[in-house]
């Protein structure tokens, strides 16, 4: 049996997004990563999406195209997923889905506008791609912050990936969805998506982390998303992952407190997650 040290290796490669909203002066911001394993085609995908991070590309480029930007996942997500039309089938007639992606990524200054570019290839070794994306991502491309609680995670990307490290550990992570996307069940374009979702007992549930401290008017977006889901799915469920516990004498936290409860929201503080997945697991199909 392995131990943690011992646990083998994947050697992968990944790819910085740049935005460089000007050519002439060669200037350019990184506002994603792709991370993937060129032997299976298997990839993973990390874009700016918080505000504060939407804000600091507005400061150093005050007239970059946000809509975009904001528009960029799923465009590219989108033109992999149909990478297989564009190429000839194998020797078999058979296209490889996992794979095909990769041609287009060959290709991919054919692909993007002239904004958008990819920094040069670099290889890494991670024990597996969605670990390896949020510490490249931390590294690459997060906005750095002043130091918050010691080990308190209190933005939506330490949350979410805090959220993912518990999943793990409690070994029910390939049985959750990630990255919902919220125009399923609101509109077409809706930018918004889901943190993680499963499904127990007939019941499709969702959870979404939410940084009081940070982005408390999260919680009404959070709340229209559930009434829309819940118009379109008859049993569901939804909880909301806190970085702070709620405390109702104060004012912040009652607005979200009472948002999530009229929403039908559970609320998990972040420090109580991992005793919320351990009751959950059982359930999780």
């Amino acid at each position: 049996m392995l131990t943690e040290t011992e646990i083998p290796l994947r050697p992968c490669a990944y790819r910085v997004l740049r935005y460089t909203p000007n050519l002439v002066r060669d200037e350019w911001l990184n506002i994603g990563v792709l991370v993937y394993d060129p032997a299976t085609g298997e990839r993973r995908l990390r874009l700016i999406e918080e505000e504060s991070e939407y804000a600091r590309v507005r400061r150093l480029h005050p007239g970059a195209d946000e809509s975009l930007l904001r528009a960029l996942r799923d465009d590219i997500e989108n033109r992999f997923a149909t990478a297989s039309m564009l190429f000839p089938p194998g020797a078999d007639g058979k296209s490889n889905v996992e794979s095909d992606w990769l041609k287009l990524l060959a290709k991919w200054d054919d692909t993007l506008s002239n904004v958008l570019q990819l920094a040069p290839q670099k290889g890494t070794y991670a024990v597996d791609l969605d670990s390896e994306t949020e510490r490249l991502y931390g590294d690459q491309v997060a906005v750095s912050r002043p130091a918050g609680r010691p080990g308190v995670p209190d933005s939506r990307s330490a949350l979410r990936s805090y959220c993912a490290q518990v999943f793990r550990q409690a070994r029910v992570w390939d049985r959750l969805q990630r990255g919902v996307r919220a125009e399923e069940f609101t509109f077409p374009g809706d930018p918004m998506r889901l943190d993680f979702a499963y499904r127990r007992n007939g019941t499709r549930g969702f959870v979404q982390t939410i940084s009081v401290s940070r982005a408390p008017a999260d919680a009404k977006l959070l709340a229209y998303t559930v009434g829309r889901i819940r118009e379109k799915i008859d049993s569901s469920e939804f909880t909301a992952v806190t970085d702070v516990a709620l405390a109702a004498e104060n004012e912040r936290h009652r607005f979200v407190s009472e948002t999530l409860r009229d929403a039908g929201v559970e609320s998990v503080p972040v420090e109580a997650f991992a005793v919320w997945t351990a009751k959950l697991r059982p359930m999780i199909q």
